[in-house]
């Protein structure tokens, strides 16, 4: 076993995800808590997550010394890095900020830094560098711009690395953390496979004869969510699909398809658009729009529980990266409340049922793949909850919500005659609020910026932006400033995560 000490990271539990992988234990702990979980549990090795604090600011957390006299190997792992050698004699401070990809530079390839490559790329967000390290520490490696990016106590066996080999887009990462795992601390490897019948039982087990509302939206996270429920308990499900307007067009074609020809229940949907836009009418600010859409669909299923009997569950299409972005441990920073998890009211009617709540978006596609949904429906590009709302800068009225609409299906349409569809994550346009001079026809506008985004990603962890061809770009963007009223100009993201998240808001 292998104890994961979570000091706040958006990662921390992804680290863990890795090691699951491998056949790996791990068990999760806060700082506060280490010393008698590690008593407990006696593990072979411990890791110290990031964490969005300095480690010399007032009130970061942090460990007891007594950790490093029990003789157990501890990889450090950005703010575990940069806390180890802090507490143990080294030096460090806000310099040289790296967001993003860097490639790392192995200079001593030992222990377990002996990599199929000593020059790969990694993801790295930091403000804080480790600038001299601690007594008995040896330099591993460097990037271009921070020297310490890696070291080790050959004699504690304590490791420190300030990037994230948990990562998907990091090379060799999980390379990395097998070795910590398997050659350190002594555990053996043999990768484990999910098995959605396990989940299925599960949910079975807990909702008993009671009846389950599932919230589903044609996304792949809901679908699966409600598969998985419909096998477990059949007719008790109650799939219901709120048609905010705010949604893909045709979005009700398709749930009407996959709850009509793939699983058999009796969905209801529920036309709310004028609704969503009332409630959403004078709200700019992308929290309140996201807590006041969460809100309005709960609303909307109590309404529909009011009419049933025995309605229990409100089932969500949540998954891990929607509740670690609402701050879902204790010492994480709050990205964004996302509707399902943060922009939910304090008081439910409802006993919330998430299957998928522990499991990342490739993990989900897995699963259904393997609970027997067809590769179009696991597949299929992610939409946000909050619908077109969260890609609309500033107030959703008609006239903005029309524009976007019709941007992003250009987006959509090009991206799908050029063949490039299926190798995208996500591909959309944003309503960005910023307004620019254009000439059209020989006379001045000034008017909307449209922006576009288009990425690849496995488990929306990480990201990085598609390289489209400049020809299907410059087909979007003519179509766009052309066809869609009151738009200026087009411009296209090409930011990774980290830093920037998947959506805007």
């Amino acid at each position: 076993m292998i104890i994961m000490i979570d000091f706040g990271s958006q990662t921390a539990h992804l680290i863990g995800r890795r090691l699951r992988d491998l056949g790996v234990t791990v068990e999760y702990a806060y700082p506060d808590e280490a010393l008698e979980k590690i008593k407990t549990c006696k593990p072979s090795g411990v890791i110290f997550s990031g964490g969005p604090d300095f480690v010399d600011a007032t009130n970061a957390p942090t460990i007891s010394m007594k950790i490093f006299e029990l003789g157990i190997p501890i990889l450090g792992i950005c703010y575990g890095w940069q806390l180890i050698s802090y507490l143990l004699g080294g030096e460090g401070k806000i310099t040289t900020k790296e967001f993003g990809p860097e490639t790392l530079h192995i200079s001593n390839p030992v222990d377990i830094f002996q990599l199929p490559k000593d020059t790969c790329n990694v993801i790295v967000s930091h403000g804080y560098t480790v600038t001299k390290l601690p007594p008995g520490f040896v330099l591993i490696a460097s990037t271009e711009r921070v020297k310490n990016i890696a070291a080790y106590d050959p004699k504690r066996k304590l490791y420190g690395i300030q990037y994230h080999p948990e990562a998907n887009h990091t090379e060799y990462g999980v390379d990395l953390l097998k070795n910590f795992a398997r050659d350190v601390c002594g555990e053996t490897i043999h990768p484990t496979e999910l098995n959605p019948q396990t989940i299925i039982d599960k949910i079975k087990k807990t909702v008993g004869k009671k009846k389950v509302i599932c919230a589903v939206s044609g996304g792949v996270d809901s679908t699966v969510t409600a598969f998985l429920i419909g096998k477990a308990i059949g007719k008790q499900l109650i799939p219901v699909y709120v048609d905010s307007g705010l949604m893909r067009p045709e979005t009700d074609k398709r749930v009407e398809y996959i709850f009509t020809k793939l699983i058999s229940a009796d969905l209801e949907i529920i036309h709310a658009k004028k609704r969503f836009l009332k409630a959403l009418a004078g709200i700019t600010d992308p929290e309140k729009k996201r807590k006041t859409i969460g809100k309005l669909y709960i609303d909307i299923f109590n309404e529909v529980a009011a009419k049933q009997n025995e309605v229990a569950y409100l089932a969500q299409g949540t998954i891990y990266s929607d509740v670690i972005e609402s701050k879902g441990s204790k010492h994480a920073s709050h990205i964004k409340s996302h509707h399902n998890v943060g922009g939910l009211p304090k008081d439910l009617n409802f006993t919330l049922l998430e299957p998928m709540r522990t499991f990342y978006k490739d993990e989900v596609r897995m699963l259904g793949k393997k609970a027997g949904l067809p590769d179009d429906v696991v597949n299929m590009q992610p939409f946000p909850g909050p619908g077109y709302a969260v890609r609309i800068r500033g107030e959703v009225t008609e006239e903005r919500l029309a524009q976007e609409i019709q941007a992003d299906t250009i987006v959509v349409e090009e991206i799908r005659k050029a063949g490039l569809y299926k190798k995208l994550f996500q591909c959309f346009a944003i309503m960005t609020g910023a307004y620019s001079t254009a000439v059209k026809g020989d006379e001045r506008a000034f008017a909307e910026v449209v922006g576009i985004r288009a990425y690849e990603s496995v488990d929306v962890m990480t990201s990085q932006w598609a390289k489209i061809p400049y020809d299907v770009l410059q087909k979007i963007s003519s179509r766009i400033v052309n066809e869609v009223p009151n738009v200026s100009r087009v411009v296209y993201d090409i930011t990774t995560k980290p830093p920037a998240t998947m959506e805007w808001e």
